[in-house]
This record gives C-alpha cells, sequence and structure tokens, in this order.
C-alpha cells in the first residue's frame, strides 16, 4: 500500500455540496481559481484528448444567460416556477463555470468516455472547490443540452454540451446533511 491520506478520505467522506442559491460574494478571483480549474484538469482522460474544456461565466455573461433561458424556454413549454428557477440559476450567481463535453474523433477512445471523463472533472472542480474553502455546486438542467441555448448562449458546437455548470462562492449557510446512500444495499461482492 502506498503512503496513506487518511484526511483526504476524510474530506471526501465528509463532503457536502453548498446549494447554488446560498453563495455570495466574494467568489475566487482569477488567480484562486487557477488552482481548482487545474486539478479538475487532472482527472482521468484516457488517449490524453482533453475533450472538455472551461467556459468561466462571470457578470454580465451570467445576466446575458439568464436572458436567454427567458427566451428559449417559454420555446420549449417551460414556464412559471420552472423557468424562474432556470433563469435565477444565472441571474444570481457571481460565478459559473461551464464545463463544456467536447468529444474528440478516436479510433481508441469510445465518445461514451470521454464523456465520463467531462463528469469527472465537474466532480474533480467541486471537490477542489470545496477543499479550497468555497461553497459549490454542480448543476445542469435543460440548458446544459438544449441545442439552441448552448448555440445561443455559449457558442458551442453541434458535438459539445455542458456536463455541469460549478457555482462557486462563498457560503452564506451551511446545509444540514442529507440521507446517503446505504453501501451495503448497493454493493455486490464477486469472487468467483
Amino acid at each position: 500500500m502506498s503512503d496513506p491520506r487518511p484526511e483526504v478520505l476524510d474530506f471526501l467522506q465528509t463532503r457536502r455540496s453548498r446549494p447554488a442559491k446560498t453563495l455570495e460574494l466574494p467568489v475566487p478571483t482569477h488567480e484562486e481559481l487557477a488552482p481548482i480549474l487545474t486539478a479538475a484538469a487532472r482527472s482521468p482522460d484516457h488517449g490524453k484528448l482533453e475533450p472538455w474544456r472551461f467556459i468561466v461565466l462571470e457578470g454580465e455573461a451570467l445576466q446575458r444567460l439568464a436572458e436567454e433561458v427567458v427566451k428559449r424556454g417559454p420555446q420549449l413549454g417551460i414556464e412559471g416556477d420552472k423557468l424562474e428557477k432556470a433563469r435565477t440559476q444565472f441571474a444570481n450567481a457571481d460565478l459559473v463555470v461551464a464545463v463544456v463535453s467536447s468529444p474528440k474523433p478516436s479510433p481508441k477512445v469510445p465518445e461514451i468516455e470521454q464523456i465520463l471523463s467531462a463528469g469527472a472533472v465537474c466532480l474533480s472542480m467541486l471537490n477542489a472547490a470545496l477543499a479550497s474553502g468555497w461553497g459549490a455546486n454542480w448543476l445542469t438542467g435543460w440548458m446544459a443540452s438544449d441545442r439552441t441555448f448552448l448555440r445561443n448562449g455559449l457558442s458551442l458546437s453541434k458535438s459539445e454540451f455542458v456536463a455541469g455548470f460549478i457555482h462557486i462562492g462563498t457560503e452564506r449557510i451551511v446545509p444540514p446533511e442529507r440521507p446517503r446512500p446505504d453501501v451495503a444495499a448497493i454493493t455486490s461482492w464477486v469472487s468467483e
């Protein structure tokens, strides 16, 4: 066994996302965000394809996306509270990193592995932000996969989508613990 890191295991076993609506200023500076992005980019990436990229959203960019939600949502039949919740995901945010899944053509690495790598990047970014002392939350919603929203709001190509909108800021309140999975109930041991 290599050198154990019990403090890291303890962090992973007790980590807790912070609801995006409870995050506020201050948010990480560009210099403070850089090591979080660096940690996220160390996620498993078969073939070293880097099948993901980051779009850091701040200020007017977030307000523009909130307006795009209001334009596009009703076209999809999304109205009322669901539309308002989607709008405020951007309108009330101060810093969001869009992790863009950007699969690359590869004869050796299937697209699904590249998409899963983008998911790993999201979790790594979330954990890196929390480990750095920030509050953080991983959100998606219809905006992460709607082609029109992605093209108009983020200029994504047809092969790209958002694996996660990672909200990062200062936590206003510590959320209560929530029930966790019963690991024994979801684990099978196979030895033959």
